[in-house]
């Protein structure tokens, strides 16, 4: 027997290995420690070992991002299956987790996942995505989290947590070069300032050339250029009472993402062909780019303050956190992926955002009882602008191709004929705008309790009341075209008008239609704001309850069942006057399993999901919306449902070598939807992967006093369930040249040499090692100029890493 138990217990332990690759599919990268290192979070708003917490979740150390070369939470896409996050756009990212998503990039609405920075919420615009500064730790919570995190956490939450102050002397840095001209540089100071006193500052950049080239103007596209800082001062007022102060800044300033035209461009003088056959499209991968935005621009400075303040009761641990932010947003891009005067369409979106936010929170352990309860405040004043940039030229060509009549060259054509001087009317630059206002308001009280119900039973309930008031306004006042008007004035001084009348070119009504044409906005739908603001308020109230119950079924494992409610406040859509979001509520119902076999170094985790999303409500970018046929961003609502499993193991053989894979399936349809042809799309699929999951291995060796590292990891997303309205948004399509919602697939590599100590390290880290490219969306915004365009994913990145602490 005891020359067949050594044999029994390899087999077991390499039949768990693979268990755990491929029941996962993926990699969690939950830990960088073997599996008997604990990790402790806070997901509940209590420090809790993650593998007691009967929340599905996935934790990434501050190792885990270093080594994958990651600067935001973007660049973890692929590595936590379930979560999706473009950052094509900074200052209006895409966040989706477990197919719950809402693409409004507007002030109007929150967004079902909420993104946190030591318990602050960020918001989902400009200020939602910025780089990491100085992080302990990301946790991921999947499924809802209102009780404890609020009205934005429908779908789950993000909580990123920031290094405090420590009364030891500490400081490190880090810098990387590579290709593009990519260079990125970290570094934290920690200085005890006497006894009680402590500071900690922090700074981070990022800067690149950019990976594509202009063919036209020879400017380099697709690079970065941020950098921030982060200050904190922890005073220790006695061994019960400390406060932490701490600000961040940063500031973004780089070219806003390049649009590859898809349109081969014919000789000067001769239009695009009307209207776009997807057919002919050049592949985007091959073809030259062509942007005409001369001040293209994406830039975002933020600020934010917090100050933390604990002080331990006899009975309970108080906390009270005050926060403040303030960040200003433009993005001004090319949205026709040309240089053609008679195409040139732009946009502009120009915001800025105040926001404070007030918690009391106490938190205590009674007897059986481990109990937290709180008071919440939050208010925001924002404010957006949202423009449309363009020129006569292109209008002419829009109002040809859309409605037969190229309104300004027939002008030109009339004053020529009549023998009118001095008029041309082409080439003069169009301006329309939206203006909005909004004034958000929010309170909440919660409690929640775990109780001790035996010694291997726990249930936890809680309950959060929130009360919203939101207070948002349209205006829309006239297209500015002073060039044009100076010239359209002086046709009617001087009786034009008036005249094709006379001679029977025109009856009174088209001449009244054509200066209307030629006078009034005609790319907004701004009916009702032109002359004053429109202004609307409205309040909801709500109750997020949940209900857990878990069981110690062994030392090591533990079961855990749940049922959850979220809910997201009703808003408003900015480009569209009077355009209106009902509230949004989620039930989740969700069983799981943590635990492992610690001795064999293997740990596991699996739970299994299913929710209903009632009134999701998003912002879709909708094909032939107005009178002048470009497109035009719309409400759509709809009722939606999934049932899902998340995977997550790691193999920890020894301490040289570790495995770990995670993996989610989902299967995701419409319980009730319309769909944007006006077809029933109950029953269909709603648009998020089947699968997506992620694996890799790392290992290290002994060299030359130090030690040699070495990590592979992979990614998987699986192509999107496509539907109807998908394929008319441009994120779900199949032509000759490309495919838009395709599966995407990343290979990243590391190896490094760190000393005995630490304290020294040298590494080369390689992303997107396999140079996979995709096709992120195909943009239909010029359409009815005969342009169409795409945004693509970033080629291979290859950065020289260098490191040292003291």
């Amino acid at each position: 027997m005891t020359a067949i138990r050594p044999r029994r217990r390899l087999l077991r332990r390499t039949a768990l290995a693979s268990l755990a690759l491929l029941s996962g599919g993926g990699a969690a990268l939950a830990q960088t420690a073997p599996a008997a290192e604990q990790i402790v979070v806070t997901a509940q708003s209590r420090s809790q070992q993650a593998q007691t917490v009967p929340i599905t979740m996935q934790v990434l150390s501050p190792d885990e991002v270093r080594k994958l070369g990651a600067v935001n939470l973007a660049d973890l896409n692929g590595y936590l299956p379930g979560l999706q996050i473009d950052n094509t756009q900074p200052t209006q990212p895409f966040v989706s987790l477990r197919g719950i998503a809402n693409e409004d990039f507007l002030i109007g609405t929150d967004s079902p996942i909420g993104l946190y920075v030591d318990g602050v919420y960020t918001g989902k615009t400009g200020g939602a995505l910025l780089n990491f500064n100085d992080i302990k730790r990301i946790e991921l919570l999947k499924g809802p989290q209102g009780t404890l995190f609020g009205r934005n956490s429908a779908g789950g939450a993000i909580s990123v947590i920031t290094n405090a102050p420590v009364a030891n002397f500490a400081a490190n840095g880090l810098v990387r070069v590579g290709n593009h001209g990519a260079r990125q540089a970290q570094a934290m100071l920690n200085q005890p300032l006497g006894e009680n006193l402590a500071l900690r500052v922090s700074a981070v950049a990022q800067r690149s050339d950019g990976w594509a080239r202009d063919a036209g103007s020879g400017q380099h596209e697709g690079g970065d250029d941020a950098w921030g800082t982060r200050l904190a001062l922890r005073w220790s007022l006695g061994d019960a009472t400390s406060a932490t102060l701490s600000w961040e800044h940063e500031k973004l300033d780089q070219r806003s993402r390049a649009a590859f035209g898809l349109q081969a461009e014919p000789p000067v003088g001769t239009a695009l062909p009307y209207p776009v056959v997807p057919a002919r499209y050049l592949d985007p991968f091959k073809a030259p780019l062509y942007n005409d935005m001369p001040d293209s621009r994406e830039a975002r400075e933020f600020d934010g303050a917090t100050l933390r303040f604990q002080h331990t009761l006899p009975w309970a641990e108080f906390t009270s956190t005050t926060a403040w932010r303030r960040f200003d947003a433009l993005n001004r891009q090319d949205n026709d992926g040309t240089r053609r005067a008679e195409t040139f369409l732009a946009t502009a979106n120009i915001e800025d955002s105040t926001t404070w936010q007030q918690e009391f929170r106490l938190a205590g352990k009674q007897g059986a009882f481990d109990w937290v309860a709180g008071l919440s405040f939050f208010g925001e004043r924002a404010s957006q602008t949202s423009e449309i940039l363009t020129n006569t030229t292109a209008l002419d060509a829009l109002f040809g191709n859309v409605a037969g009549l190229p309104a300004f060259s027939t002008v030109n054509m009339l004053t020529q004929l009549l023998g009118v001087p001095g008029i041309d009317l082409l080439g003069l630059p169009w301006t329309e705008a939206m203006h909005n206002r909004a004034r958000n308001r929010a309170a909440a009280l919660y409690g929640d309790v775990i109780w001790q119900w035996t010694p291997a039973t726990r249930v936890t309930g809680g309950l959060r009341f929130t009360r919203d008031q939101k207070r948002f306004s349209w205006s829309s006042p006239p297209r500015t075209a002073t060039g044009l008007d100076a010239q359209l004035d002086a046709l009617a001084a001087g009786g034009f008008f008036d005249g094709l009348v006379a001679a029977d070119v025109m009856t009174p009504d088209e001449a009244a239609a054509l200066q209307a044409l030629l006078r009034n906005s005609q790319l907004l739908d701004s009916r009702g704001a032109e002359a004053r603001p429109v202004e609307v308020q409205k309040r909801w109230t709500d109750a997020s309850p949940r209900l857990v119950i878990d069981h110690r079924l062994h030392p090591d494992w533990m079961a855990y069942a749940s049922w959850t409610r979220g809910y997201q406040a009703g808003g408003f859509n900015g480009l569209q006057v009077n355009g209106r979001y009902e509230p949004e509520k989620v039930v989740n119902v969700e069983l799981g399993l943590k635990g492992g076999w610690p001795r064999a170094g293997v740990q596991l985790n699996a739970s299994l999901f299913r929710y209903r999303f009632t009134n999701l409500q998003q912002l879709n970018l909708v094909p032939s919306g107005n009178q002048a046929g470009i497109p035009a961003y719309q409400v759509t609502v709809s009722d939606q449902q999934a049932t899902g499993l998340d995977v997550e193991a790691q193999w920890t053989p020894s301490r040289d070598w570790r495995l770990f894979a995670s993996g989610e399936w989902l299967d995701q349809t419409y319980r009730r939807h319309t769909a944007l042809d006006g077809s029933d799309a109950g029953g269909q699929p709603a648009g998020a992967p089947r699968f997506s999951g992620a694996a890799g291995v790392e290992g290290r060796w002994p060299l030359a006093g130090g030690q040699l590292s070495a990590r592979l990891s992979a990614a998987y997303v699986g192509a999107r369930r496509c539907n109807t309205d998908l394929a008319l948004q441009g994120a779900c399509n199949t032509t000759p040249a490309f495919r838009v919602g395709g599966p995407r697939e990343r290979l990243d590599a590391r190896i490094g040499w760190d000393s005995s100590d630490g304290r020294f390290g040298i590494g080369v880290v390689a992303n997107n090692l396999l140079d996979k490219r995709y096709v992120s969306r195909l943009w239909t915004l010029a359409d009815g100029l005969g342009a169409h365009f795409v945004t693509l994913t970033p080629p291979r990145s290859v950065l020289l890493e260098l490191r040292a602490s003291l």
